[in-house]
């Protein structure tokens, strides 16, 4: 390490504290060191060889012009011009590889604070249009994903406990009072535990259906499906649900059957629908209206001038419920987010999974998923497919 970039290093002001990021503990000091040896070594050889090579050849040509009486003087120059281009040439490749020398010693050695689970170093970079300077970067933002990836990691398992937790509480506290003769097994208590269990079953298979999709490993039977019969089916199964509540479900449709054909699977696209529709349902009141719509979006339509724009069959899930505010729309497809964190599985508001499920196969399928909102007025859902050929029906 140069000492301009050491003095750097020991007058720059470093985080303090816990969870600080240092990108060059002191233990790393003697590698970068050692790395420098040792291609000093190996230079300063070459370098030694070089110049007796030239001293040797230069003696040669001085022997031969005396010998010859003045006549290979021309070689004795070149030989001199030669002798002393060599030992430039070195240094100039010497200088350059002794430019990035702390830089990959830094980088091995905080690969090896990775390797033994420390994902919080970090490489410090001088520059960034130097290739060892990118070097430096590009480390740096693998490790930052790495952490990134692993603070997820963490905070899923914690999820994933506070979720498991509560439902188990319940079975346990109503088991234990049966037991106790605190509560008769009537039908409603027994009732309430098998309620519970079927929200454990349907959070273990939520969960198991998010790791499969997130993993790529999801199983779709794909085959032609008409969107205006997904949309009915839709329709049909929360139609009562909708009833009940007091909220208007409605369908409508741009286009014939044939136009609104994609490819995928019928179950899972039935899934992101029933997911989408049972979170309007949550979120809309009395008196509000859900609608599910279709068309197509045919390539070049608008004033696209994207040449590979391939046509789209949309589907929008529309409610005119409470919305979002604008500062937790990009978290809605997280997993266990909730925009009321004082909502519990109590009230209906299910295990916050629905949404990532829903991100995850239409991803599945070649789509894409967006979401507008506001608030005190309604949320839309969008879905965007790849349109089968019109002649597919």
């Amino acid at each position: 390490m140069s000492k301009k970039h050491k003095q750097w290093w020991q007058h720059h002001e470093w985080p303090e504290g816990e969870g600080a990021e240092r990108p060059w503990p002191e233990h790393w000091s003697g590698k970068p060191a050692g790395l420098f040896a040792w291609f000093a070594f190996m230079f300063g050889t070459l370098a030694v060889l070089m110049l007796g090579m030239g001293g040797g050849l230069i003696y040669l040509l001085v022997t031969a012009v005396e010998r010859t009486g003045g006549r290979a003087a021309p070689f004795l120059l070149g030989g001199c011009g030669l002798a002393l281009f060599f030992p430039w040439l070195m240094w100039l490749v010497g200088r350059r590889a002794f430019a990035g020398v702390g830089t990959v010693a830094q980088v091995m050695a905080a690969a090896e604070k990775v390797a033994e689970g420390d994902l919080t170093v970090r490489v410090p970079a001088y520059g960034r249009r130097h290739r060892f300077a990118r070097l430096a970067h590009s480390f740096n933002q693998m490790t930052a994903a790495l952490q990134q990836a692993d603070e997820q990691r963490r905070n899923l398992t914690a999820d994933v406990a506070h979720e498991l937790r509560t439902p188990l509480h319940i079975i346990q506290g109503n088991l234990e009072g049966i037991l106790d003769g605190v509560y008769e097994p009537t039908a409603e208590h027994l009732q309430a535990t098998l309620a519970e269990t079927h929200s454990l079953a349907r959070l273990v298979d939520d969960l198991h259906t998010l790791a499969q999709a997130e993993a790529g490993q999801i199983a779709l039977r794909m085959e032609p499906v008409d969107v205006t019969e997904l949309l009915a089916d839709a329709q049909t199964s929360f139609s009562g649900q909708a009833e009940e509540r007091g909220v208007t479900l409605a369908i409508s449709f741009v286009g014939k059957p044939a136009e609104l054909t994609i490819n995928g699977d019928a179950g899972r696209l039935d899934q992101v629908l029933g997911n989408l529709l049972a979170n309007a349902l949550r979120h809309t009141p009395p008196g509000g209206t859900i609608r599910l719509e279709a068309a197509r979006q045919d390539a070049g339509a608008g004033n696209s001038a994207d040449s590979g724009a391939v046509s789209t069959v949309q589907i929008q899930v529309q409610d005119t419920g409470e919305g979002i505010p604008a500062a937790d729309l990009p978290h809605v497809f997280d997993r266990f987010w909730r925009g009321d964190r004082a909502r519990t599985r109590a009230d209906g508001s299910g295990g916050g999974l629905g949404l990532a499920i829903v991100k995850q196969l239409v991803a599945a399928h070649h789509g894409r998923v967006a979401v507008h909102s506001t608030p005190g007025q309604g949320t839309t859902f969008t879905l965007s497919f790849p349109a089968s050929p019109k002649n597919t029906l």
